[in-house]
């Protein structure tokens, strides 16, 4: 139906290479470890304070109670596999603005492979059109040049299938894994499919904006139509096309972080600092 709709990233490789790089530079400034990959470090059991323990181990609340030095044990720590879900539907490409949601999409999700490779964690790919490209974790950063490579020029003709997506790969996945969604979140079931998954997993939502979507200037009423469906409505300019409130609270009720992403505006910065929040808030490391 929409056939003619395809993505070309118009910076040539080196240049994207270059963007992602920085973006990727700019997640892992100034940490220690990732403020966004699940470390694995879960809390055992205490017992009692043995020779040659580190005093920062010590169970502080436990050794108040009973009056006896006991530090805190863990499990080993291990590396929680990333998976990045990048929305490929028609809404994704078509913009008001120099740069696309999903060439925002696509730069984001290569920063984001880049610096879990630099954590040692391993990082998939899952595309939601209708035509499923799929990358399983690794730690081979050949694998994610190949997979920038491909996407950079992509045909984005269908609708969305990320719901459906999301509801398989968290009916394969066998521990508990990190998965980033990137989307412009068009699709009707993704709330309950999202609080779904956030009961198995560490999600991430990245939701892209474009300015057409929450604002128009000067614009009056007007005929619009849906890219994925083809359905004709008819909206005015003040009017969002999106009504981002209900998706805002229902992502925080839920325990979901959401981060919005406009096309218009600066934001590695911004999105760094999210990133580094759950990690102080503790939501990558559970």
């Amino acid at each position: 139906m929409h056939g003619e709709l395809e993505f070309i990233d118009p910076l040539d490789w080196r240049q994207f290479l270059i963007a992602i790089r920085r973006l990727a530079d700019n997640f892992n400034y100034g940490t220690d470890r990732s403020p966004f990959l699940g470390s694995g470090i879960e809390f055992v059991q205490s017992r009692k304070y043995q020779y040659g323990d580190p005093i920062r181990s010590i169970d502080w609340r436990v050794t108040a109670r009973t009056g006896k030095i006991y530090v805190k044990e863990y499990e080993t720590p291990k590396q929680m596999p990333c998976y990045l879900i990048l929305d490929t539907s028609s809404s994704m490409i078509v913009s008001s603005h120099t740069r696309s949601k999903y060439s925002t999409a696509l730069h984001i999700a290569g920063g984001l492979a880049m610096a879990c490779l630099d954590r040692v964690s391993p990082v998939g790919l899952i595309t939601t059109g209708v035509q499923e490209y799929r990358v399983e974790p690794s730690l081979a950063k050949d694998r994610v040049m190949q997979w920038l490579h491909r996407l950079r020029r992509f045909k984005m003709d269908e609708q969305t299938l990320l719901g459906q997506r999301l509801r398989h790969l968290c009916a394969q996945l066998k521990s508990r894994a990190l998965i980033i969604v990137l989307s412009d979140l068009h699709a009707p079931d993704i709330i309950p499919t999202l609080t779904r998954s956030a009961q198995q997993h560490d999600v991430v939502v990245i939701q892209l904006r474009d300015r057409a979507e929450h604002e128009i200037p000067g614009a009056g009423f007007m005929r619009a139509r849906e890219p994925e469906t083809g359905r004709s409505y008819v909206t005015h300019g003040r009017r969002a096309l999106i009504d981002q409130e209900p998706i805002d609270q229902s992502l925080k009720r839920r325990g979901i972080d959401h981060f919005v992403v406009d096309t218009d505006t600066p934001f590695s910065h911004h999105l760094r600092w999210f990133f580094k929040s759950r990690g102080i808030l503790g939501k990558g490391a559970r």
